[in-house]
């Protein structure tokens, strides 16, 4: 059975000193899904967090909150709660008191509020520390106190805006596991924003790819980057390498002055497209054996993996692969008919997926380390 829509937004625009933040914006967010809305900083996600919040009205368009159009109505009148990054915790108020803050502004009774907290530090791992003070806390362990008492209050939606930035990667990873599970424990709906692509493939039930005040893109992870539905979406999502194709006709297409199976359809006969190939679906092989052939000019050993740039034809390819290789070595690469994406051409087409400035980088960071040896 679908699940029912908790909130909507409908056309939604805002602008801020006559600039565009949010630009007829269309969205629906399902009751208990764990959705993610992924951009670089100014794409307005954080506007649209404050929108559902209550601490923004839209110029126009409409919020709807269980079927309700809430336009106007205040952030304390709606079921909802807010996590920051900074977790604006009371320092003169020890675990206990912070957690029951809003329990006891609603005049709760005492017995009800010790076993409401005691849950909810159960809940983030925190028993035992109801009577540490704030400042004694660590980065992490006051994010789970922020959590504790955001849930505290069971709101409908619970809205998340880059909690973890601040923590380091390991508490990072980590405290996503954890996010995800407090989520399917409790059931709340939990709209999470971040730059962190990784972050938002890892943890949610649908992610939202927005760019310039516009939703680019809204699907499960594996969808989304899979399935990337234009440029910009492709290299926000993980390493791309996007190039100019010509769709000679469905399930066939020319790109690298080579023509290619794919599994794509639909385009027209001689289409100009974008051609997605990701960095791990790359099998390097001998040149005899490769539908392209190239030079490798960048090694990098990332542990699991090596990094390789291979220039084809002036274009610079990212191969990821346990093979090793050399820089300056002739090597082929061999492309399955599933590894390609086909996309048609948009407003981002030219602007990502080639690797040369990436090259550029690399040496430029090798002469500098062999400056300071």
């Amino acid at each position: 059975m679908a699940k029912e829509n908790i909130v909507e937004l409908k056309d939604i625009s805002v602008s801020f000193d006559n600039e565009q933040v949010l630009d007829g914006l269309n969205l629906e967010i399902k009751d208990k899904e764990f959705i993610t809305l992924l951009g670089a900083s100014g794409c307005g996600k954080t506007t649209t967090l404050r929108l559902i919040a209550g601490f923004l009205d839209p110029d126009c368009g409409e919020v709807i909150f269980e079927g309700k159009k809430f336009n106007g109505v205040p952030a304390y009148k709606r079921q909802v709660n807010t996590i920051f990054q900074r977790y604006a915790l009371f320092e003169h108020l020890n675990v206990f008191e912070n957690v029951a803050f809003g329990l006891r502004v609603k005049k709760m009774p005492e017995e009800e509020i010790k076993k409401t907290v005691s849950e909810m530090l159960s809940l983030v791992n925190l028993e035992g520390f109801e009577k540490r003070r704030i400042a004694t806390l660590s980065g992490g362990q006051q994010q789970r106190v922020a959590i504790a008492r955001a849930i505290a209050n069971k709101p409908r939606v619970l809205l998340l805006d880059e909690p973890l930035a601040a923590l380091d990667l390991k508490l990072r990873k980590d405290m996503q596991k954890e996010l995800r599970n407090i989520q399917q424990q409790l059931g709340i709906t939990f709209v999470f924003v971040t730059h962190d692509q990784e972050e938002a493939l890892t943890m949610s039930d649908r992610v939202v790819v927005m760019d310039k005040g516009k939703i680019q893109q809204v699907g499960t992870p594996k969808d989304i980057y899979n399935e990337p539905k234009n440029a910009f979406v492709a290299d926000f999502i993980g390493e791309s390498n996007i190039l100019d194709g010509i769709m000679e006709k469905d399930l066939v297409v020319k790109f690298s002055g080579h023509t290619f199976e794919c599994l794509d359809k639909g385009f027209e006969n001689g289409e100009a497209v974008d051609v997605v190939v990701r960095p791990e679906d790359v099998d390097i092989v001998s040149k005899e054996k490769g539908m392209l052939t190239g030079t490798v000019t960048s090694v990098a050993f990332l542990g699991v993996h090596y990094e390789i740039i291979v220039d084809i034809g002036g274009f610079k390819w990212m191969i990821q692969t346990t093979d090793e290789c050399s820089v300056g070595d002739s090597v082929g690469l061999y492309i399955e008919p599933d590894a390609i994406h086909i996309m048609k051409k948009s407003e981002y087409s030219g602007l990502y997926g080639d690797y040369s400035s990436y090259s550029e980088e690399m040496d430029h960071l090798s002469d500098n380390a062999q400056e300071e040896e």
